[in-house]
């Protein structure tokens, strides 16, 4: 067995966790790693059971914990996601279970799904007490669902993957019913178990929908009722090369939108407009490409007003909003 540095006050096999991180630090780096540094943190933290911050006050990593943090190292110098390896991905207030089969939420992200959570809070009154929500049905249709009192804003999240968007206006606005619709049979599986996860943690359960985004009668039980649509498709071109993590591990299918990216994103601006209520509101987000092309598209459907694009904090434009007409007796 290869000896190891240990901590000169211990004397025993403990190895201290700034050296043990300093020297994946130089590993992530060498493969090409952005911020090294960190994930080597993150991935110590996560063997030795503490959050990051505390890191440095934590014990030294014993013998098979440090067999297993170099596990880890060596498996995220292959370029093997960051969340995968902790099984947790980090999302506004929540971390949410993820792995192979399901796309890992970007920060980027949490953008849109703040504009969503202003938007049904400005629908909500403030917010207001955490009501029990209904039971999804397939095929696209929501039973069971419980009646809302005034003011109580219905929200509806497309291509929901791990649930992260949902699941974070379930929790900061929980006077809202939340729909999240999804298709695929894997991803679905990390979305129920989130929102499981979230619903026994005391947040408004979310009602979950096994459904295609561009079927046309999607959610036709909710046409002309909801208040706010939120949706993070598949929007990156064919054509583009992705990163090696997104390239072997997120699911194609929530990866690319066609030749041009919008595939999907052209369907769901179509449906939103009918399942939107008259002043409804749409977010969907969209590859940084797009900054002319999805506001063009909204603007020329004419079923919507108030088309705005907004940028990401690194000034990308990241996603579009717009709200649906009111009809033209109402103007």
């Amino acid at each position: 067995m290869t000896s190891r540095p240990q901590h000169p006050s211990e004397g025993s096999e403990r190895l201290r966790p700034t050296v043990a991180v300093a020297r994946a630090a130089r590993v992530l780096a060498a493969a090409g790693i952005d911020a090294p540094r960190a994930e080597a943190e993150l991935l110590a933290a996560h063997v030795l059971g503490v959050p990051r911050g505390r890191l440095a006050l934590a014990d030294g990593l014993a013998p098979d914990q440090l067999d297993r943090y170099d596990d880890l190292v060596a498996r995220r110098a292959t370029r093997e996601p960051l969340q995968h390896l902790t099984g947790t991905a980090a999302f506004r207030h929540l971390e949410l279970a993820v792995g192979p089969g399901v796309f890992v939420p970007r920060p980027e992200t949490e953008l849109l799904a703040g504009w969503g959570v202003d938007q049904a809070r400005l629908r909500s009154g403030g917010g207001g007490p955490s009501v029990p929500g209904g039971s999804s049905a397939p095929g696209g249709s929501v039973a069971g669902a419980a009646p809302l009192a005034a003011g109580s804003p219905l929200v509806v999240d497309l291509c929901s993957g791990s649930g992260a968007i949902a699941l974070a206006v379930a929790q900061e606005t929980p006077a809202a019913r939340v729909v999240a619709v999804e298709r695929s049979p894997a991803a679905l599986a990390w979305l129920r178990r989130n929102a499981a996860d979230r619903a026994a943690a005391g947040d408004r359960p979310v009602e979950v929908v096994a459904a295609d985004v561009t079927d046309p009668g999607l959610l036709g039980g909710l046409e002309g009722r909801v208040d706010v649509l939120l949706c993070n498709p598949p929007y990156v071109p064919r054509a583009v090369e992705v990163p090696p993590e997104v390239a072997a591990h997120d699911p194609d299918e929530a990866v690319f939108g066609g030749a041009d990216g919008l595939d999907v994103i052209r369907p769901v601006l179509a449906r939103a407009a009918l399942l939107l209520r008259p002043g409804g509101v749409l977010g969907v987000e969209h590859d940084d490409t797009h900054g002319a092309a999805v506001p063009a598209l909204l603007a020329a459907d004419g079923r919507y007003e108030a088309v705005e694009e907004h940028r990401d904090l690194a000034g990308r434009p990241r996603f579009a909003t717009a709200r649906r007409r009111l009809p033209a007796a109402a103007r």
